[in-house]
């Protein structure tokens, strides 16, 4: 499914202001996906595992943390999608602008 939408904006101003505030909040999703990244490696690193691995064949009762340590992970992991996604809509956004 497709939603198209027009902003109006009354001067060249407007449209540099969109412009700096799509890319301003980018740029946060970028640091977001890096430090999501970077925690989701850590679990790796500590387990010895992908988080692949992680999310179709452990438990709780697999992890040192137990069911606290789970969450965290699986967490991350669902974070980490959530903001990809978010990241690829606004990205093919942005190129629709210019």
């Amino acid at each position: 499914m497709s939603v198209q939408m027009t902003i109006q904006v009354s001067t060249p101003q407007g449209v540099q202001a969109i412009n700096r505030a799509l890319e301003t909040y980018s740029a946060r999703l970028r640091l977001s996906i890096e430090r999501t990244r970077r925690q989701l490696t850590q679990f790796e690193q500590r387990y010895g595992v992908t988080t692949a691995h992680f999310l179709s064949e452990m438990a709780a009762e697999d992890l040192h943390g137990g069911d606290i340590e789970y969450v965290l992970w699986a967490g991350e992991a669902h974070l980490l999608k959530g903001l990809e996604a978010e990241y690829q809509e606004l990205d093919n956004a942005r190129h629709q602008l210019h």
